[in-house]
């Protein structure tokens, strides 16, 4: 049972990117179905994880991969070195992007949306939109919203469920450039999660020392022997300065399965930094029919 269910309705307890008509806000809808009112939108993506942090809502859903566009650099840098923080679920919700404007539009000349969702359609645009300028805001929904308000010759991308709540046309649907696109979304909690079951996930970040060769490999081989494989590597400015980094992993299992918290313990002793986000269930949310 999630952390919201024992708390009262009219507390912030679920903060996610804002406003509404978001895809993290569809997150939240589909996952805590049931206890509408419990949700706090926020502006940006850090604000949503510091909300978390500072004690203003229990648990926060932030974007943290893109299967077209990569990880969200922000999510990453913001749990890495600003926050202490847990993960306690993962969400993989299909992505499907489409062109939103008012129904009196007649031309298009600007196009809004969140980075990643125009960096998603770039093919689109360039096809059907070569001269129209694009312009980042901080979410889908922003851009939806800004487009309602009366903004002219101007278009947003972003969700259905935006268009209904904005009450926009949709000129176009499914611009996205590959059909596979999909969004991993993170839950963040102060406490750590204790999953059991096959479908989970272990989040750590270490730093190692990179002038030792082989250190990598090293860190690396502490999960292949004892068979948990690795589903995500990357690497990040450690920001303590040029050429030295910080490594995301993330590993099939959870702590409580013996072969992962010895793989964990044996990086943890071999990082000069090291911070578990913690175990986690995975799950993928579908949509919902239009």
């Amino acid at each position: 049972m999630s952390i919201i269910n024992a708390l009262p309705a009219s507390e912030p307890t679920v903060a996610y990117l804002g406003p509404r008509g978001t895809f993290s806000e569809e997150i939240a809808l589909s996952f805590y179905r049931g206890v509408e009112g419990c949700f706090t939108p926020y502006e940006r993506i850090d604000a949503v994880i510091r909300a978390v942090a500072d004690g203003e809502a229990a648990e926060g859903i932030v974007p943290v991969e893109n299967s077209l566009d990569g990880s969200v650099n922000i999510t990453l840098d913001t749990l890495a070195h600003e926050v202490d923080l847990r993960v306690v679920k993962e969400m993989v919700l299909p992505i499907r992007h489409n062109l939103l404007a008012r129904a009196d539009t007649k031309h298009i000349n600007v196009i809004l949306s969140h980075p990643q969702a125009l960096a998603q359609c770039r093919n689109y645009l360039r096809e059907h939109y070569p001269g129209a300028e694009l312009v980042a805001v901080e979410s889908t929904a922003a851009a939806a919203y800004q487009v309602a308000s009366g903004a002219k010759n101007t278009a947003a991308i972003g969700s259905l469920r935006a268009a209904r709540l904005y009450n926009l046309a949709v000129p176009a649907v499914d611009i996205q450039d590959n059909p596979n696109n999909s969004t991993r979304f993170i839950v963040l909690a102060r406490d750590a999660a204790a999953p059991a079951g096959p479908n989970c996930k272990t989040s750590v970040i270490c730093q190692i020392n990179g002038e030792k060769p082989g250190s990598l490999y090293e860190i690396l081989g502490e999960f292949a022997r004892r068979q948990v494989n690795l589903t995500k590597i990357e690497s990040r400015p450690a920001r303590t300065g040029l050429g030295l980094y910080i490594f995301f992993l993330d590993a099939e299992g959870s702590l409580e399965d013996g072969n992962v918290r010895a793989a964990v313990e044996a990086v943890r002793e071999r990082s000069i930094w090291f911070k578990s986000l913690g175990s986690y269930p995975i799950c993928l949310v579908k949509h919902k029919a239009e």
